[in-house]
């Protein structure tokens, strides 16, 4: 039986629901659903054009390593990338309220809302990720929405993951 999350930008009001990936992706797909819910801050890539992130503590008890990667994702892909002493360039942006520093590890979800994503960072090279999750409905919105974070800035905004049992 399929599972499916909902994906929320909170000060927009807008989500969308996806399905995770179980068969493709099934460490990645458990460790974020025994996870949820998670809220963190909004960010706006800078390098893998549109996409939309959240860097959250990591939560699964094992790393769930590389599974179902790419580095071009496309339109509804849900991502999951672990960051270890990487996000502490000034060139990135990051507030000290983010929580980057040379050592700290931490886990970035993100979704994908447009085409022509490439997912290479100047400072680090390839960055793959694990693509866990596809959204099934509303895309059109939260690609509007997250143009707008792209457009109008993220501050004030944050992404909350969590269940949805809707059917």
């Amino acid at each position: 039986m399929a599972r499916y999350i909902r994906i929320t930008l909170e000060k927009r009001g807008v989500s969308a629901r996806a399905r995770l990936l179980d068969d493709e992706a099934p460490r990645t797909a458990e460790a974020v659903w025994q996870a949820l819910p998670l809220k963190g801050d909004v960010f706006h890539g800078k390098f893998a054009r549109n996409e939309v992130y959240t860097l959250v503590e990591p939560f699964a008890a094992q790393e769930p390593g590389a599974e179902n990667q790419t580095i071009t994702p496309i339109p509804g892909d849900l991502c999951y990338f672990t960051f270890e002493g990487v996000l502490n360039n000034p060139a990135y942006g990051y507030e000290t309220s983010a929580g980057t520093n040379e050592t700290r590890m931490l886990i970035d979800l993100a979704y994908f809302y447009g085409r022509n994503n490439l997912l290479l960072n100047g400072d680090v090279g390839w960055v793959p990720g694990n693509v866990f999750g596809t959204v099934v409905e509303g895309l059109d919105a939260l690609a509007a929405a997250s143009q707008d974070i792209w457009m109008g800035g993220a501050r004030g905004e944050s992404l909350v993951i969590e269940r949805d049992s809707e059917d």
